[in-house]
Formats: C-alpha cells, structure tokens, sequence
C-alpha cells in the first residue's frame, strides 16, 4: 500500500513545478509592464516639470510688463475730481440760499463796483467793448489815452483806423475791437445824435454791444437794473447750484428768478468781486470763503485757512485792485490803485 502511494504521488512534482515556473514567469511578466508604466509616469512627470519651468519666464514675464498698468493707474488716480454733492432743495430753499449769500457778500464787499474806469456812457460802452479777451487792469490802462486823444463819439468815429489800432494794441484782438468802437461811435453819432441810449433794446443794436455790455451800461451809468453774466458770474452761479446752465440767456434769466429786480444791479457786483478775489476758476480759496457754509462746491479747493489766504487777490491779499481811479469806498476799505499803463 505504500508503495502504491508513493507511486501515484510522484508523476505530482513535475506539474508543480511546471506550474510555478508559469506562476513565476507571468509574475515577472507583470513586474515587467509595472516597471514600465511607471517608467512612462516618471517621464510624464519629468516633461510636465519642464514645461512648466519653461512656462515660469513667461509667467514673470506677463507679471513684470503688468506691474506698470498697476503704477500708471496710481499715478492718474488722483486726476479724479470729487463728485460735488448735489443739494436737493425746493425752489422757495433755493430762492433762501441764494439771497442770504448775496447778504453775505455785500457785507464782505460793500465797496462793490464796476471795475473799468469811466466818467461819463460813451466812455463806459467803449470800456466794456474793450475788455472782451483781456482783464479790466489792461483795459484801463489803454483807455486814458484813447480818451485823451477821441474824447466824444464824432471824435472817434472820424478817427484814422490805423492810430485807434496802435493804441487799442495791448488789449489784443486790436483789429476788430477798433473796427467796433469806430463802428459804435458813428452809429451813436449818426442814429442817437452823439448820445448813448438808455434802452436795451437801443444799446444792443450798436457794433460790438450785447447783453452784457448793455447791462453794465444801464446798471452802472443809467441805473437802470441789470445781470451783468461773464466768466465769473457764471462759474460761481454754477458752483452754488444756482442753476445749471450755460448759455448767458438762460442763466440771466435763471439768476433774475431768484431776486428782485432792484437787487440785480449789485449782485452782479458783489458776484463778480467774489470770484476774481476768492472764489478762483482753478484754485478757489474755500478755506478763506465768508459763504463756506452755504456753498455746494466747499472743498473744490484749498480748505487750509493759511494756505487759502495766500490765495486771496486785490485788496483782500493786499495787491492792487484794477481801477487807476477807484471809488472812495474802496480807497477807505484798503483798496489799493492799479498803476498806469508801463508802471509795472
């Protein structure tokens, strides 16, 4: 029976070890493509490495060429205006405000006036035509001696066009502002019999008069009432949110609502004042302003009090005014005369 045994249980081994030997054979088979694929991984890893270093330059790159839209748009943040603040306020608040800072400035300016140098209409009308694209100094200085030279209207409109021009020369735009004056005087000479009118409706038919002229003349040398719109008035009417517009029709008319008709005359004044003294078109002295309080625009400009009092002009920073022959009311409230033409 062992023998048996033993006999059956030999021809057993060699398939074993067939079997193992396959075993072993596919295992390594497997070990083989394991090896493999992580031989691929790693080179996968390896290129993806490299790309992504040759990709970091690029990467600097775009951030560096970057970092100057960063600086430039530092640069023009402070080019941003401060949105103003706009008062929401009825027509009667309105009317309210705007008459308490007319209160206001003829207090501050109580020697408000005309800033051009006349003595009689003719002079005046000649004066304003004049100081279209210059300062009234300038023109003050100019008109003495074209005065002295064409006292009346039949002076001037018989006047040799090539002398008006040499002496109008410093006011600039001397060609055409000749050719107005010659041209407005032989129409007063002719029409009103060597007279300026009185009438709006006369002043503006004349060469070189409008609006404007014609109210500086009917307010200053008629009394007659007037809103006298330039540059100045304008920009502060604006500021204060007096209204919104633009064209010196429609903020005349505008302005003219909110007062009575006696008060247009001087508040053109004190306005006026205002603005060449304090109330700048670029550097507004808002630290140094009486109307601060009142003004929708504070801060626009330099609020430090001592710095905004080296803003001041005229009588108020204690330089001369632009009259050579001012009024005694601004003599006596610190005014100082303009010099005459080459006085420096």
């Amino acid at each position: 029976m062992k023998t048996t045994k033993a006999a059956k249980s030999t021809p057993v081994k060699p398939v074993a070890k067939k079997a193992a030997k396959k075993a072993a054979q596919k295992a390594t088979a497997a070990s083989g493509k394991a090896t493999g694929v992580a031989k691929k991984a790693t080179a996968t890893i390896k290129k993806a490495a490299a790309a992504s270093k040759k990709a970091a330059p690029a990467k600097t790159a775009t951030s560096k060429k970057a970092a100057p839209a960063k600086t430039v748009a530092k640069k023009a943040a402070p080019a941003q205006a401060a949105p103003k603040k706009a008062i929401v306020e009825s027509h009667a608040a309105l009317v309210r405000r705007a008459r308490r800072i007319n209160r206001e400035l003829a207090e501050v300016y109580p020697y408000a006036h005309p800033e051009l140098d006349f003595e009689n209409p003719f002079q005046l009308v000649i004066a304003t035509v004049l100081s279209a694209q210059t300062t009234d100094l300038r023109v003050n200085q100019t008109t003495p001696g074209l005065f002295a030279k064409y006292p009346t209207p039949e002076d001037l409109a018989a006047a040799n066009p090539e002398e008006v021009e040499e002496i109008l020369r410093p006011t600039g735009f001397f060609r055409a502002k000749t050719k107005s004056v010659i041209g407005l005087s032989k129409a007063l000479a002719e029409d009103f019999g060597g007279e300026v009118p009185g009438r709006l409706e006369d002043l503006v038919k004349l060469p070189g008069v409008g609006r404007k002229t014609a109210f500086v003349v009917l307010g200053n040398a008629f009394g007659r009432p007037g809103i006298t719109v330039d540059t100045h008035f304008g920009r502060l009417v604006r500021r204060w949110q007096w209204t919104d517009e633009t064209d010196p029709d429609k903020v005349e008319a505008a302005v003219g609502a909110l007062f009575p008709k006696s008060e247009w005359t001087m508040l053109s004044h004190h306005v006026i004042f205002h603005g060449r003294r304090i109330c700048h078109a670029r550097k507004p002295a808002c630290g140094a302003c009486p109307i601060a309080p009142l003004c929708p625009a504070y801060g626009e400009g330099e609020t430090d009090p001592e710095k905004a009092r080296k803003l001041l002009k005229y009588e108020k920073g204690g330089f001369p005014g632009q009259r050579l022959n001012p009024p005694q009311s601004y003599l006596d409230a610190g005014g100082i005369p303009a010099p005459p033409l080459g006085a420096g």
